[in-house]
């Protein structure tokens, strides 16, 4: 790990970018498989799964056999973790369930809002190095909360044709409705733009590597939305002389571990703490299966000494991380200053592995500094808030002067208009109402 200590505000911007790689043929390499599947549909699917995935498949779709028989597969104590995290997750996301009742602006004129669920969902888990079910919860369950009618699930399969089981397991509790056996870019080209066997969606969902990453990009140009811009998973503590550097240390490494590409970020004010950090990632490291790819996770990771909290705050806000651990001693005084995180973790006993897996928060963050503009994925990310308004004609009369005056200064009289014939059909009536009388 890099160490900057004390470093001049001017010079934050560079010691903070991202670690950038050279990507200049994967957009192409990307759209040629997207505009494949546009035009070949299952056919192209399996010709893409057998040369990146190296397995010949017979069906896209995972049966209710194999979900029958993976649920056998999954050990009673896993069983139960999982069903602890989806307890939780599903209580947190369902406590934001709201909608705006009616409100009467002014006399006469009636507003409110619904939320509508997004009819068809597509959720990307990735294969790689680590079935990562946990996700299949994160996303899937706030998708039921919601009711979206058609929830799908692509994931690569392994060599023998096969999806993990704690996979199938976690979305088949989840309330995932459908499951295929693709993965890459070409799951996304499929959910984009729909095949014989997978349907068409009209947001899609998930993490993934660089292709995946540039996929969901492209398709959301003119495609289908996606839940967030997505990079490399980053993490960054924040820490004083109460942290304990054996925790430090553990959280650094817990987000190293994802891929070569993470990033993990320690900023203090105890310059004294960094030689304890350092000496147990070494001391952890070792015990890591993954210890090849933190240590080059680490390699794009830095700690960065600064003289007080209000600098460390301010150097945080400008990150911007996907994930903050706060280990400070007044660490909810810390908290109330932070305004650019994906996900924030207060205290000496939240570690960041809390969030990924069963406190009940969302694990789906904005990471690479878009923290500053989106949010993690939430219950409204698979709802549409629709407004509707009801005016009376009192209500009408009370606001046509406002309208038609903010129409005509723009120079859209088709908008004075509407109000006009309106008002100017309550005089013709009164004015024949009265003819009839006499």
């Amino acid at each position: 790990m890099q160490i900057i200590k004390y470093p001049p505000k001017e010079n934050w911007a560079n010691i903070l970018a991202r670690p950038v790689f050279d990507n200049t043929s994967l957009f192409d390499t990307v759209e040629k498989v997207l505009n494949d599947v546009r035009l070949r549909g299952d056919k192209a699917l399996k010709e893409y799964t057998e040369k990146f995935d190296k397995v010949q498949l017979g069906a896209l779709e995972v049966t209710k056999e194999e979900i029958a028989e993976a649920e056998k597969m999954i050990s009673i104590p896993l069983k139960q973790a999982i069903e602890m995290a989806r307890r939780n997750i599903w209580k947190f996301h369902s406590e934001q369930q709201n909608d705006l009742p009616e409100i009467q602006t002014s006399p006469g004129v009636y507003c409110w809002q619904k939320a509508i669920a997004i009819q068809k969902i597509g959720l990307y888990v990735p294969g790689g190095t680590a079935p990562l079910f946990s996700t299949v919860l994160m996303l899937g369950i706030p998708a039921h909360i919601a009711e979206c009618k058609e929830i799908i699930l692509c994931t690569p399969p392994n060599k023998e044709g096969k999806v993990h089981p704690a996979v199938l397991y976690a979305a088949k509790i989840a309330g995932v409705h459908r499951i295929f056996k693709i993965g890459g870019a070409q799951a996304i080209a499929a959910m984009a733009y729909g095949t014989e066997t997978v349907p068409k969606v009209y947001k899609i969902f998930g993490p993934g590597n660089q292709y995946v990453t540039a996929a969901k990009q492209l398709v959301s140009l003119r495609d289908v939305a996606i839940d967030m811009p997505a990079g490399p998973s980053e993490v960054e503590v924040l820490a004083d002389k109460s942290a304990n550097p054996v925790f430090v240390a553990a959280d650094l490494l817990s987000q190293a571990e994802h891929g070569v590409d993470s990033q993990s970020i320690l900023v203090t004010v105890d310059e004294a703490l960094v030689e304890p950090v350092l000496e147990q990632i070494e001391i952890q490291l070792e015990q890591l299966p993954r210890k090849d790819l933190a240590k080059k996770a680490l390699e794009n990771s830095k700690i960065i000494v600064l003289k007080t909290l209000e600098e460390a705050v301010e150097l945080t806000n400008e990150y911007a991380p996907e994930h903050l651990i706060i280990s400070t001693q007044y660490y909810m005084g810390v908290a109330a200053n932070i305004v650019n995180a994906g996900s924030v973790f207060l205290g000496n006993y939240t570690p960041e592995s809390a969030g990924d897996y069963a406190s009940g928060t969302n694990h789906t963050l904005p990471t690479n500094g878009y923290a500053k503009a989106y949010n993690g994925v939430n219950l409204d990310s698979f709802v549409r808030k629709v407004t509707f308004q009801q005016i009376t004609k009192e209500g009408l009369t009370n606001l046509s002067n406002a309208i038609i005056l903010m129409a005509e200064s723009e120079e859209l009289q088709a908008h004075s208009n509407a109000v006009k014939v309106r008002l100017d059909e309550e005089e013709d009536v009164e004015i024949r109402e009265s003819s009839y009388r006499r």
